[in-house]
């Protein structure tokens, strides 16, 4: 449980901000730049949400549980592993993964198959959930970058490479599925 009483500490007006394990780091250090974009592909797929009446109650409730695992994913990258860990450590299971893969199959099972790129349009809950998609990438190359300098639980990564495919399949049913998808055509200004 958390319990937040006060919403400022002060603490971080040095320029640096504190990790789940009480280490402080400076804000600018790529764990708190993958965490914040987590945060920031949150409060886009709450942005999203607002257009429930072009989602659906499937793809709502699916953007709600990812919502509430986005949370799960920055206390997991918020808690680097550490030999000796005061609690067990919130992570991303498999079990998360698994779920956003049977999500993306049956999302895409209504839909046609492409027959080029889509461009980042269509209604509006579909353009945003392409924004959603772009931040969510941007978020993989996040922790992926941290992940080249110290330990990122595997399946943290697997989760938001999945999401932002999910993503894309969910812009495409928020296009009436698929109906008002906006396709590239190679050269065609030229």
């Amino acid at each position: 449980m958390v319990l937040l009483n006060k919403i400022y500490t002060r603490t971080g007006d040095d320029g640096s901000s504190g990790l789940g394990t009480g280490e402080r780091r400076s804000k600018a250090d790529p764990r708190f730049e993958a965490i914040g974009t987590v945060d920031e592909l949150n409060a886009y797929i709450g942005i999203g949400r607002l257009h429930d009446q072009m989602l659906g109650p499937d793809l709502a409730a699916m953007l709600a549980r990812i919502q509430n695992d986005l949370f799960d994913l920055g206390a997991d990258l918020a808690t680097p592993d550490s030999a000796n860990p005061k609690r067990e450590r919130l992570r991303i299971t498999t079990a998360q993964v698994d779920r956003l893969e049977r999500e993306i199959d049956q999302l895409n099972a209504s839909l046609s198959p492409l027959t080029s790129f889509v461009l980042p349009a269509g209604t509006p809950a579909a353009a945003t959930l392409h924004v959603c998609r772009t931040v969510a990438r941007r978020a993989e190359r996040a922790m992926v970058a941290l992940a080249a300098g110290e330990a990122v639980n595997r399946e943290a990564l697997r989760y938001v490479n999945r999401l932002s495919d999910l993503l894309f399949v969910a812009a495409r049913v928020a296009n009436r599925n698929g109906a008002d998808d906006v396709l590239w055509t190679p050269g065609e200004n030229r």
